[in-house]
This record gives C-alpha cells, structure tokens and sequence, in this order.
C-alpha cells in the first residue's frame, strides 16, 4: 500500500512540475516573441526613414548603403521582415552612389554620412 501510495504522490509532483516547467518555458518564448517584434518595428522603422529619405535625395553613399542594407537589411529579412522594407532597400539599390569624398558642401549639409534626417 504505501509504494502505491509513493508512486502516486511521485506521479502527482511530476505532472505538477512539467506543468509549472511548461508555463515558464511558455512566458519566456513570449517575452522573446514580444522583444522580436519590438526588434523588428524599430528595423522596418529605421530601414524606412533612411530608405525613403535616400530615394527622395536621389543618391546614397556607399557607406549609407552597407549600413542600410548589410547592418540593417539582412538581420531584418533574416527575422522575418516583411515586403515593405524589401521595397525600399530594393529602391536604394537602385540609386545613384556618390563618394563621400566628392560631395559638395551643399549636398554634405552638415548630415552625417548614414543619416540623411539631420
């Protein structure tokens, strides 16, 4: 009587554990679900504000495009990004590339070379 006794107080915990074990894996998989998201939006964010402010300038450095595509582009589309900012780094792409070295005081306005919005 008392091994049935043991095996079923045993039984019990282990059904109880997995369950609580199951239920901390779960809230961490949504934390992290939640902290993808948030990665994403501000990716798709960035990626658009400098995508649109390059097409709207009609050219781009080099230097802007690695960074728009390379630090950007690629982790983005790697996490599941979506077609929008694929359009636009497909946009940019397609830009003018001017040297940094050879643009004018004009077109150097002052902006750092990877933020067209300063």
């Amino acid at each position: 009587m008392t091994d049935i006794l043991q095996m079923a107080i045993t039984l019990i915990i282990g059904i109880l554990s997995s369950g609580c074990i199951w239920t901390a894996i779960q809230k961490k998989l949504e934390k992290k679900d939640y902290r993808t998201k948030l990665l994403l939006g501000l990716c798709h964010d960035r990626i658009f504000s400098l995508g649109t402010a390059y097409i709207n300038r009609g050219w781009v450095t080099k230097e802007e495009l690695s960074n728009l595509c390379d630090s950007l582009g690629k982790p983005y589309t790697q996490m599941g990004g979506n077609s929008v900012a694929g359009e636009i780094l497909r946009q940019v792409k397609t830009l003018p590339i001017k040297r940094i070295q050879d643009l004018t005081p004009q077109e150097r306005g002052g902006q750092n070379a990877n933020d067209p919005s300063t």
